[in-house]
């Protein structure tokens, strides 16, 4: 096959077409729209861009005089030609607002950079003028100046995870709430930030990248590492938290970047909720229980049933140990009986139990530091090797709360309340309940042992 020959002319203006249609695709293919002028004012180019603003396309424009009468108003021609012609004589770029016409008579403030094009011999050959709308630019400078407001001292946690939920950028709050820095954090795996919540964290991040984010935000119940020991912090904390999936704007169909993560501290206000919401429901408990007790002939059954409404949201088991005999102040040996207990291997009511030998607890027993004291003893444990066993507890018990019941001066007897490994151990205000409870115990059967008198 014979290839025909082309002269250096045919090829000089095959590389001058190929070389226009390039510039062409650039200019059609840019975001902001463009035109530009020769030295004497002329429009050489026009882009798409700049006929979706003005809606005059590049046959219309190319080859008019200066932007007067059908771009810009006459009244307005003079100073705007001139600012932008005079942009071939000022150094470096000049940026103006103008208001132009459109096709359909409107009018459309725009903000023009203007730059002058040098020709082959370094003079001024003309000047390209890249505009676009004024509201267009603004929302872009918002949204920049929102981000640097949103990573500087936001008073929220922001951080910016990617499709491998890894932190790819993070606010100096997100930081401080992470116990670390703002770079040291970016590529680690949430697992090592996190330890209880993370599951919970990873995949709410990837429902989002999946199907969006959430309608409403999420409370997640979080622990922290510290990141100079690798320790879990203790303390649990709970992050409101939202979450937007970011998608690139530069193709047809959205490509997920990754998410957007605010959280705020709300820990101290969940805190007191539940700590009110506890002191409601006890309440309602204890007067229930009264109701209840009042229409109890034996004194001793009264006693067995506020164990049965105290134990609501509140222990595992229950146990009622009494003195022989009621003493102002207990001495050792002490001796207690047991009187009343929960069933041990299975919910049910607290049942009274008959007079028998007294319980075989050790010396140093928490019940019996409770009557010896007259006051409220906690135990905890998190071994499983006969500690509950050795102290005649159900078997599974990590947590105790022994008070003396005491009645009109003098100690009748002591309550424990147990827990399981499932819950936490009792704390001040449990003791408080307890003993509120106790007296409420004590003085049915303080009642109990005058009528047996």
């Amino acid at each position: 096959m014979t290839v025909p020959h082309q002269s250096g002319a045919a090829r000089h203006e095959a590389a001058d077409s190929d070389d226009h249609d390039l510039l062409a695709a650039l200019l059609d293919g840019m975001d902001a729209a463009l035109c530009a002028f020769d030295a004497d004012g002329t429009v050489t180019h026009w882009n798409r861009e700049a006929e979706r603003i003005l809606g005059w396309s590049a046959e219309e424009a190319v080859g008019r005089h200066g932007l007067a009468g059908w771009a810009l108003r006459e009244a307005d021609a003079a100073e705007v030609t001139g600012r932008l012609l005079g942009a071939m004589k000022a150094p470096g770029r000049q940026v103006d607002e103008f208001a132009l016409l459109t096709k359909a008579g409107g009018r459309v403030l725009v903000r023009i950079q203007s730059s002058a094009v040098p020709g082959g011999d370094g003079s001024p050959a003309g000047v390209y003028c890249a505009f676009s709308e004024v509201h267009t630019q603004i929302d872009l400078e918002r949204s920049v100046a929102l981000s640097e407001a949103l990573f500087g001292e936001a008073s929220w946690g922001v951080v910016l995870v990617d499709a491998d939920l890894r932190p790819a950028l993070a606010n100096a709050h997100a930081a401080r709430a992470l116990r670390t820095s703002r770079t040291a954090m970016l590529g680690r795996p949430l697992g090592e930030l996190l330890d209880q919540g993370v599951e919970e964290l990873e995949g709410a991040l990837q429902h989002v990248l999946a199907a969006g984010a959430p309608p409403a935000p999420t409370e997640l119940w979080v622990t922290v590492r510290d990141q100079g020991t690798g320790v879990v912090l203790p303390e649990r904390r709970c992050w409101r938290s939202g979450f937007l999936r970011l998608a690139t704007p530069l193709v047809e169909e959205p490509v997920p970047l990754g998410v957007a993560w605010l959280f705020t501290d709300v820990t101290k206000t969940r805190l007191a909720e539940q700590e009110s919401a506890r002191l409601r429901f006890r309440g309602s408990q204890l007067h229930r229980a009264g109701r209840a007790v009042a229409e109890c002939e034996d004194p001793m059954e009264a006693a067995a049933l506020y164990l049965e409404f105290a134990l609501a949201g509140f222990a595992d088991h229950a146990l009622i140990d009494t003195l022989p005999e009621p003493e102002p102040a207990p001495e050792p040996p002490v001796r207690l009986t047991r009187a009343a207990s929960t069933p041990a291997g299975a919910p049910g009511a607290a049942a009274p139990a008959g007079a028998g030998v007294p319980v075989p607890y050790a010396a140093g027993h928490p019940a019996l530091q409770a009557v010896e004291r007259c006051g409220s003893v906690r135990a905890a444990t998190d071994r499983s090797d006969g500690w509950a066993a050795s102290r005649k507890w159900p078997d599974g018990t990590r947590h105790a709360l022994a008070t003396a019941l005491r009645s009109r001066g003098r100690t009748v007897g002591v309550v424990t309340f147990l827990r399981g490994a499932a819950r936490r151990p009792f704390d001040r205000a449990d003791a408080v309940y307890a003993e509120d409870i106790a007296t409420r115990v004590a003085a049915a059967i303080d009642l109990a042992v005058t009528v047996a008198r």
